[in-house]
């Protein structure tokens, strides 16, 4: 009986570590997903702005539509998470969110209503999936002001922005945004 008794003691130790490591692993892992977030996002932040400054709104869907993506592959490269923008109203059609993504966004979305800071919103989980443990990010996108001139009502976009959306985008559906909603979120996963 003490042998049965030492043996279950040693195993709890062991999964107590082994649930400390995971948490750690989680941990970690979050903090690099925000890390990287948070330079992706002041990335193509700075090429929005240029891109209003230079060529107005038109030439900031070029930057959505052609750098954003080149932006977030360096960060994967660099990083080896997978990342990826995601909204229910996309305008890419590869930005339709998955399951979690959208539990996420709703979750978000609480949050938000709820009082927090719609630039602070963000969450992580450990996922179980078929092929193993999965590290999940999701980091609110906030609209800003400056999202208005290509998200904002359609009676607020201009003739030459609608035109090139239809052109780039005929299936958009990422307008009627106000500054503070959630347009959708910055996705970051790696397996565990």
């Amino acid at each position: 009986m003490k042998h049965a008794l030492k043996i279950t003691l040693l195993a709890s130790l062991f999964v107590g570590c082994a649930g400390a490591a995971n948490a750690d692993d989680q941990t970690t892992l979050n903090d690099a997903a925000r890390q990287t977030a948070g330079g992706l996002l002041k990335t193509l932040g700075g090429e929005l702005k240029a891109a209003l400054a230079s060529g107005g709104a038109v030439e900031a869907i070029s930057v959505c539509k052609e750098k954003a993506p080149r932006i977030a592959a360096e960060a994967a490269r660099k990083t080896g998470f997978a990342i990826k923008r995601v909204s229910p109203k996309n305008r890419n059609p590869k930005g339709v969110p998955d399951a979690w993504e959208s539990a996420a966004l709703a979750s978000l979305e609480a949050r938000l209503a709820a009082g927090e800071k719609p630039e602070t919103l963000d969450m992580s989980a450990v996922v179980d999936t078929p092929e193993g443990k999965v590290f999940r990010y999701a980091k609110a996108l906030p609209t800003q002001p400056l999202c208005l001139s290509c998200h904002g009502t359609p009676d607020q976009l201009s003739p030459e922005v609608k035109a090139k959306l239809s052109t780039e985008y005929p299936d958009d559906k990422a307008v009627g945004y106000s500054v503070g909603m959630i347009r959708g979120v910055l996705s970051i996963k790696k397996a565990m």
